[in-house]
């Protein structure tokens, strides 16, 4: 699946997806086919981290 490049972008369309079809980062990383460390990584460049307590990205 594509996602979007951009780091701002890219935590807007997990959050929501976490939000409206996903329990969990594992769970939504699986199904969409995403490397999850290069996802945090490139969260990490905005200081955007996954808080499972919230199921979101903050």
């Amino acid at each position: 699946m594509k996602i979007p490049n951009d780091p701002v972008m890219l935590v807007s369309f997990l959050n929501l997806n976490l939000r409206d079809y996903y329990a969990s980062f594992d769970a939504l990383c699986e199904a969409l086919k995403l490397d999850k460390e290069e996802v945090e990584k490139k969260l990490d460049t905005i200081d955007y981290h996954y808080k499972p307590e919230y199921n979101q990205f903050l």
